[in-house]
């Protein structure tokens, strides 16, 4: 019986892997040249956590079971949660601000589609314990540094911020009762994937027809003064205090040199109750994918999960999308390869394959990626095998060994010189 993986699953063969390493390290780097620090927690948390964060629906989204001991539990779908048990487990003994970051495999029981995956990985920065606008801008430079680095320019990609805060504030002005909040955030988050009529009509389903109007307007403002024409901010009120935190994330990106890859968005929802602040999320140009990522200000999160009231901000970005985005751009052409090798020594006879293994074992000591022929073969063969594993240099054993020579041909340029062995693997770089 042929089995076949799960679907929404992937296997990743050295090639994916390489892509794959490829990406997380790229991730890693730029959390750590950002100043964050890495973090991890448990494949499988209580269900009641995902519960906590995001109601009894969740259920469905995830894989749950359970234990032996008859406990729920929940293999994570997202990471967050886990940061905030860890964060309020050591709350008074972590030093403020905490900057963490995590490359977490994650698993959500969904529909597998174009850039959606049952199974995938996610980096997540987030900041906890600083309730400036700064924290948050922060977070949005780390996002754009790291796609920055990857060649993606703002020619390709757009980062799309708003305000939780001010949406919410909007929709209190406009008259939309607190009970109508939630199940309306759902809503206007799918805006994007829904057609404009059937938004236009579920919208007016939920509120009546005025309300969704105005919300509509809201959604469509292209500036942030452009607010104060659907409702009107009054001094000291949320939609001021909103307004203001929007401006000044907009000051320190542009001081941060990032300005180009920034807009000011009213749509950018977020369907996650949990978010209080700035939120935001990265398209590509066209708008022919999902988010590439997005993340925002949850000031409650920490409280929610039996801590203190602390701030936080921060991103999640999954490596489906991104993967799918950076291939159409052409950005990994010739960047990764599954293996590279510094040495790759080549016995020429049989006989000499014990002094082939000697050599190979000596350049490993010595911290180099080395490789050999498990069995003699032509010259031309084993300089082929040497190429397709990507090495640098080749070290032949041959006649010249009897007279303690070995030589080192460059696999670039094609040159060669004949050097003593002793001299060589003292210091093989010298050759």
């Amino acid at each position: 019986m042929k089995i076949l993986p799960v679907k929404g699953t992937r296997d990743f063969y050295p090639e994916e892997m390489a892509l794959h390493n490829w990406i997380v390290d790229g991730w890693k780097k730029a959390s750590i040249r950002n100043g964050f620090e890495e973090y991890d927690g448990p494949i499988f948390e209580y269900l009641q956590m995902y519960q906590v964060k995001s109601g009894d629906e969740i259920v469905e989204q995830l894989f749950s079971f359970k234990d032996r001991g008859e406990r729920d539990l929940a293999i994570r779908p997202e990471i967050t949660p886990t940061l905030a048990r860890m964060v309020n487990q050591k709350i008074n003994a972590l030093p403020k601000p905490i900057k963490w970051f995590s490359l977490p495999r994650l698993c959500r029981a969904e529909r597998p589609q174009k850039g959606r995956l049952r199974e995938f990985f996610q980096w997540n920065i987030d900041i906890i314990g600083e309730d400036s606008v700064l924290a948050d801008a922060e977070v949005i430079f780390t996002t754009v540094d790291y796609l920055r680095e990857v060649g993606l320019t703002p020619k390709d990609i757009k980062v799309k911020i708003s305000s939780r805060k001010l949406l919410a504030t909007v929709l209190k002005k406009i008259g939309v009762p607190d009970e109508k909040l939630n199940p309306l955030y759902t809503l206007l988050d799918k805006k994007v994937k829904l057609p404009a009529e059937v938004f236009s009509t579920t919208l007016t389903e939920q509120v009546g027809g005025e309300m969704a109007g105005r919300i509509i307007a809201f959604m469509g403002s292209q500036t942030i003064t452009s607010i104060e024409n659907i409702v009107k901010a009054e001094a000291g009120d949320q939609l001021e205090v909103a307004i203001k935190e929007l401006e000044d994330c907009a000051c320190r990106l542009n001081q941060m040199g990032i300005s180009d890859y920034c807009v000011f968005d009213p749509g950018i929802v977020r369907g996650l109750a949990y978010y209080t602040g700035i939120v935001f999320e990265v398209h590509d140009i066209q708008g022919d994918l999902r988010a590439i990522c997005g993340g925002g200000r949850y000031d409650n999160l920490l409280r929610d999960f039996g801590g203190p009231a602390v701030s936080a901000t921060g991103m999640g970005m999954g490596d489906c999308v991104l993967e799918i985005l950076l291939r159409e751009k052409g950005l990994l052409d010739k960047k990764i390869t599954s293996r590279t090798l510094d040495y790759y020594v080549v016995p020429i006879a049989g006989e000499l394959l014990d002094e082939a293994v000697k050599l190979t074992a000596g350049l490993r000591t010595k911290g180099f990626k080395s490789a050999f022929s498990y069995k003699a073969a032509g010259l031309s063969k084993q300089l082929k095998n040497a190429s397709e594993q990507n090495a640098k240099f080749c070290v032949i054993i041959g006649d010249e060994f009897k007279a303690g020579n070995v030589v080192v041909k460059d696999m670039a340029s094609g040159q060669q010189k004949t050097v003593p062995l002793e001299d060589f693997l003292g210091n093989p770089e010298k050759f």
